[in-house]
């Protein structure tokens, strides 16, 4: 017999909603019995962020460029091995200096890869971490929370300074929830380094808006932007994780802006925008301050994607820095007033 669908009211008298508490006279006596479902998955879930999957890369491409470095490299080898000669049979002399500093140069490269790939391995490190802190909290593992703050806190020994509070070795023994115990760890180890990277943001964004604002020319706005958000990039990487190489610089900056695109970093933020227009901001103030404070926002929204990609765990307690945090003295310097104010507190 096939129970075919019909509306009834929760507080209709018979209805039952079932939990495991409720007993069982009572869930035979219903006439309707509506079962609650468990909501730990969905609370779990709730505030985990969703990235993106990543993008398949091309094996024929990979192979290309495989093929491509490995032929570029023999024929630099090869053009090296023809000057030795050549110099060996013009003067001996000339010869060994040139596999003098043939040496040296080798050796040069040697150590500017071991910290390319030492950089890169950090920061696969700090993304590994975020990963599996995302993984323990949303499955609420405090085994797993454990263990992420326990390579969190040998990852940052030496580099941040002692609280007067309970530390994550102090507490590793302990039961604990797994946010909890994650949240302890970001409040005595990131703390201080979400502090300094925020100030770091700050002074760009407020140097950006100085200089593009009194430059005379368009080109030298965009250089001076570019180089300034190429250096708080890299002075970000080395608060949390250390100074990146130049490979790794390329993941970190690759990796900021696709978190601009997911977040809609283009528009520097509805409220700001609307409040400097709607006060006519740009009736008060010169056309080269204006736009001075829209690279110095631009500059301090990039920091803080800047400080999402490279912070090694996602925010729990902490609150996130806003932009009116890290730029809102800019719209409060240039304009001056209670507008001004009003646009920085948006």
């Amino acid at each position: 017999m096939t129970n075919r669908p019909r509306a009834f009211r929760l507080d209709a008298p018979g209805t039952v909603t079932v939990t495991p508490e409720t007993p069982s006279a009572t869930q035979e006596a219903a006439r309707v019995l509506v079962t609650q479902e468990p909501m730990d998955a969905i609370e779990a879930a709730d505030g985990v962020p969703v990235l993106p999957p990543p993008r398949r890369q091309s094996r024929w491409g990979t192979l290309f460029f495989a093929a491509l470095s490995g032929l570029v490299s023999l024929g630099i080898g090869v053009a090296i091995h023809k000057l030795v000669v050549d110099l060996f049979q013009t003067s001996p002399w000339l010869g060994w200096l040139a596999v003098v500093f043939t040496a040296l140069a080798c050796l040069s490269l040697a150590v500017i890869a071991l910290r390319e790939i030492g950089g890169v391995l950090r920061e696969r490190k700090i993304e590994e971490l975020r990963r599996r802190a995302q993984d323990a909290l949303a499955l609420r593992d405090g085994e797993a929370a454990k263990s992420v703050a326990r390579d969190l806190a040998r990852s940052l020994d030496g580099r941040v300074p002692r609280g007067s509070g309970p530390s994550v070795a102090s507490v590793e023994d302990e039961i604990m929830e797994a946010d909890d115990r994650l949240a302890l760890a970001e409040r005595t180890l990131l703390a201080p380094l979400d502090e300094a990277a925020t100030r770091a943001v700050a002074a760009s964004a407020r140097q950006v808006s100085l200089v593009t604002a009194i430059s005379p020319r368009a080109l030298i706005d965009l250089a001076f932007v570019v180089y300034a958000n190429a250096r708080l990039l890299r002075r970000i990487a080395q608060i949390y994780s250390g100074r990146p190489g130049f490979l790794g610089f390329l993941r970190l900056f690759r990796a900021a802006i696709n978190h601009l695109a997911v977040t809609g970093g283009a528009a520097i933020g509805d409220g700001i925008v609307q409040q400097v227009l709607g006060h006519s901001v740009a009736a008060r103030i010169s056309a080269r301050l204006g736009e001075g404070v829209l690279n110095g926002l631009m500059t301090a929204r990039f920091g803080l994607a800047a400080i999402e990609v490279c912070r090694p765990l996602p925010y729990i307690r902490e609150t996130p820095p806003k932009l009116a945090d890290v730029a809102g003295d800019l719209l409060t310097r240039e304009t001056g007033g209670e507008d001004g104010r009003r646009a920085a507190q948006t």
